[in-house]
């Protein structure tokens, strides 16, 4: 059974950082492409960031680039989404995904149709 477990998410300041972490068990990952998206109150999910099987590639949704900086230790089946330069935009429920990447490719904003999802972890960010 697959899961994926999110944590770090909390309330902070602009300007502040949060680090968090997306503990991934029941399969092996490898030729997965792990992502980060986020759910804004009355918005639809929107993707945030996303790291292929070997780390070698990464994307960014616009809103993100510069500040937020996705990672990965496949040997624990983690994946981080480091947070930095936080503002209140940025408030949201974030979840983690693992979908299938043929060819090792990192995936864009709309290829994650079969993927696994997390439960969730708040992110609240004050002004």
């Amino acid at each position: 059974q697959v899961q994926l477990v999110e944590s770090g998410g909390g309330l902070v300041q602009a300007g502040d950082s949060l680090r968090l972490s997306c503990a991934a068990s029941g399969r092996t990952f490898n030729s997965y492409s792990m992502g980060w998206f986020r759910q804004a109150p009355g918005k639809e999910r929107e993707f945030v960031a996303a790291i292929n099987w070997s780390s070698r590639s990464t994307y960014y949704s616009g809103s993100v680039k510069g500040r937020f900086t996705i990672s990965k230790d496949s040997a624990e089946n983690t994946v981080y989404l480091q947070m930095n330069s936080l503002k209140p935009e940025d408030t949201a429920v974030y979840y983690c995904a693992a979908n299938f990447a043929p060819f090792g490719a990192v995936l864009g904003p709309r290829d994650w149709k079969n993927a696994y999802w997390g439960q969730g972890t708040q992110v609240a960010v004050s002004s």
